[in-house]
């Protein structure tokens, strides 16, 4: 084994004092739940994303779920999802009674392939849900080219901050969503925020977060008569944010840019680095996108690697560097593959993806040692 005194984390959450001394607010004026705080979080995050409206909530997972909801999504209703992708695209899809109907990946950018997106589309299609995985916007333009007037949910999770086209990740589609897991360039421990620029959409969105209240609680708290209660319009969910982690998310929100910066250049050092191995292929970005590098993921030839792709995470893993596969061929996970009887085979790019994609360590708080040490070990192999 390689001298090396300390394990590179795939990622890690960039906090410090700032953060700290934000949750001071909401902790000593007695408001925890959604209420300024949050107020203030979803306003940043709307300007930096050019929405007109974004609506935070408790995670990424239930910011799709409202959206589909919100979509008018229903039992005998079909959701068109990657089959690359995290479980949760496809879950939300179930939560309502629907059909997930899952769609090959483009290899090259791991996104959803719009070249096999219009044989999937049937008249119960009631929402296609591209994702924009680790951070690199799906091809939104081709996608909506097809998809006519069926709504598009972009699934954001991992691209706060990433530009297709000279535009921002948030406002591609009619609804998006985004998460702030410890494992994204910014985070608030746990969750999520909703964006659109419809005005119908959003005022649906905020009632199905707050369980279909027409009236926030700040509104309540704040309204001039002390007997006003909510009125209910609809059947909605808990899923709201607290004020301690929209108080962290502001702090974040002030260093996107400068965290996105820092990964992009580290991101353009391992390309530098790695494209030269003959085995290993570095993320393909198309002309006029800006990547927003949640996670570098790299694709290993195994006709032509000195290892297999788990051989090679096994030895990075020896040498203090931790790895994880790119994320799940979602129709081979064991709900999905036995109710629906899919095959390997019926998606065979995210097959590929699933069996020979790797992540490697790139977050904020990685030094210049420490990304030389991984290319190195790399190259070791």
């Amino acid at each position: 084994m390689l001298d090396n005194k300390k394990y590179i984390q795939i990622s890690q959450p960039s906090m410090g004092q700032d953060e700290w001394e934000a949750c001071k607010g909401p902790i000593f004026s007695g408001w925890m739940t959604q209420g300024p705080r949050v107020a203030e979080f979803e306003k940043m995050f709307a300007d930096i994303h050019q929405v007109k409206h974004a609506i935070a909530v408790s995670n990424c997972t239930t910011a799709l779920h409202i959206a589909v909801v919100a979509c008018g999504v229903g039992p005998g209703d079909e959701v068109i999802v990657p089959a690359f992708t995290w479980v949760s695209t496809a879950n939300v899809v179930e939560y309502c009674g629907a059909t997930p109907i899952f769609v090959d990946i483009d290899l090259r950018t791991f996104n959803l392939d719009p070249l096999q997106l219009a044989a999937k589309i049937t008249p119960k299609t009631k929402a296609i849900i591209p994702v924009h995985l680790f951070g690199l916007c799906a091809d939104i333009d081709a996608i909506k080219n097809i998809a006519g007037n069926i709504p598009i949910i972009e699934d954001g999770a991992c691209a706060a901050g990433a530009i297709y086209k000279g535009r921002f990740a948030g406002g591609l589609g009619d609804i998006a969503c985004f998460s702030f897991h410890p494992r994204k360039s910014v985070t608030t421990g746990e969750g999520g925020m909703l964006t659109t620029h419809d005005d119908a959409i959003a005022a649906h969105m905020n009632c199905l977060r707050n369980h279909g209240a027409s009236l926030s609680e700040e509104q309540r708290h704040k309204g001039p008569k002390p007997y006003i209660l909510p009125e209910f319009d609809m059947v909605g969910y808990n899923y709201r944010m607290t004020d301690l982690q929209g108080a962290v998310g502001v702090v974040q929100l002030k260093k996107l840019k400068t965290f996105i910066d820092y990964r992009h250049q580290w991101a353009q050092f391992y390309t530098r680095e790695l494209e030269q191995l003959p085995w290993l292929k570095t993320p393909f970005i198309p002309e006029n996108y800006t990547h927003g590098w949640q996670s570098y993921v790299t694709y290993i030839d195994e006709s032509k690697s000195p290892r297999s792709r788990n051989d090679l995470m096994e030895y990075l893993q020896q040498h203090g560097i931790a790895t994880r596969p790119g994320t799940h061929a979602v129709h081979m996970l064991s709900f999905y593959k036995n109710k629906y009887g899919i095959k390997a085979d019926d998606y065979p790019n995210a097959m590929r993806a699933d069996q020979h994609s790797m992540s490697i360590p790139l977050h904020n708080l990685m030094t210049a040692e420490d990304f030389q040490y991984v290319v190195d070990i790399i190259k070791s192999a």
